[in-house]
């Protein structure tokens, strides 16, 4: 079996705008509430590597894996997966950016399948993770929305 989370969400601001913040993997522990660490740590024909670690869980276990991610402005959309799975078979993440009459529709697309022998199995892990991608995706929206709102102030 295989996970799989499709979610998305129409974020009101300038696409260029979404793309950018979205895009800008050093600001992530911002932009996501889940990350503590964003580390660039190189880029090759297009393609970025990097190191993301999340807050230290309820026993203060430090979750940390490096991911390649290639994003493609002239389609508005992003390919990553995961380097150092972890956990994962394999992750793989497709981001899609589209404008509406509405702003911007990001959406995110997830496929995985966890290792064996995990306390948590494939189905387990989609639910854990379709609720926390509705929660980040919320936090971004609010996020990239306000800064929309400030830079038309300051124009």
């Amino acid at each position: 079996m295989c996970g799989h989370v499709d979610n998305e969400i129409i974020i009101d601001a300038p696409l260029d705008l979404v793309w950018d913040m979205t895009n800008d993997i050093e600001s992530w522990p911002q932009l996501f509430s889940e990350y503590s660490q964003a580390t660039v740590l190189s880029e090759r024909d297009g393609t970025i590597l990097f190191r993301l670690a999340m807050h230290p869980d309820e026993n203060g276990v430090v979750w940390s894996w490096v991911s390649a991610r290639t994003p493609d402005r002239n389609t508005w959309t992003v390919r990553s997966q995961r380097v150092e799975t972890g956990v994962f078979k394999y992750m793989w993440i497709f981001w899609e950016y589209a404008a509406t009459d509405d702003g911007v529709r990001m959406r995110w697309v997830q496929d995985f399948e966890m290792r064996p022998g995990l306390p948590v199995d494939d189905a387990g892990m989609q639910e854990r993770m379709d609720r926390n991608t509705k929660v980040q995706m919320q936090l971004i929206k609010e996020k990239v929305e306000a800064a929309a709102r400030s830079h038309a102030i300051a124009s």
